[in-house]
């Protein structure tokens, strides 16, 4: 008895580990979110190109469209300059070869002569592309934009 006991939490634990982590497929579009984050970081053009698909688009949080020929511009003018380019509470879910990654963003740096430090809610879009993922579409959104206020707090019927 004990050792059905023994053998059963075992399956049991290794279960746990197996389904806590996420799959391979799900890890490597996370490690390619973060390795982007780091080539942002750095201003490494040559980490972006790889990372990021030719016809990539991104709506930033005031609505504007850049493209990956601007990020790259960006990148060896060094302007944005980021002191911190983060990503928090990733989540990703993976339908064949497209994934989405949904998670929070902090910046902060220069850009244009000016500091900025921003929080953002980010969705990117990777597609597996030659064996590896990369980035085709992303959107950010200034976090706090969307919260509904409640009456008390503004004495306004929202």
């Amino acid at each position: 008895m004990k050792t059905i006991t023994v053998f059963a939490l075992t399956i049991f634990a290794s279960s746990l580990l197996v389904f806590g982590q996420g799959s391979d497929e799900e890890n490597a579009v996370l490690q390619t979110e973060r390795n982007l984050a780091t080539a942002y970081l750095n201003s490494d053009a040559g980490a972006i190109a790889w990372g990021v698909m030719e016809d990539y688009a991104l709506t930033n949080s005031t609505g504007k469209i850049t493209t990956r020929a601007s990020d790259l511009d960006e990148a060896r003018e060094k302007d944005p300059k980021y002191e911190v380019f983060e990503n928090h509470d990733m989540k990703v879910r993976i339908h064949g070869d497209t994934a989405v990654v949904t998670g929070r963003r902090h910046t902060k740096g220069i850009a244009g002569g000016k500091s900025f430090d921003s929080k953002f809610q980010f969705t990117d879009t990777f597609v597996k592309d030659a064996g590896r993922w990369r980035l085709l579409a992303g959107h950010v959104s200034k976090r706090g934009w969307g919260t509904r206020l409640n009456r008390k707090s503004t004495g306004q019927n929202l």
